[in-house]
């Protein structure tokens, strides 16, 4: 697909870091397969994805408490 930010590379799939703050709180996964634009280094991450880090980062929160 077409880089949405940079609007002249493609993306590609790869694995990227994900980081999520809440509150005084920081939440880090690594490893999580997206499509990554190849110019830029913007990543997108399919629904599915984002369900599952989501999912993730609530149990790393509760854990965290």
């Amino acid at each position: 697909m077409k880089c949405l930010t940079s609007k002249n590379g493609q993306t590609k799939p790869g694995l990227v870091t994900v980081t999520l703050e809440r509150d005084e709180s920081i939440v880090i996964i690594k490893k999580v397969p997206a499509e990554v634009c190849d110019n830029c280094g913007e990543y997108y991450l399919s629904d599915d994805v984002t369900a599952q880090v989501w999912q993730r980062t609530e149990i790393g929160m509760k854990k965290g408490a």
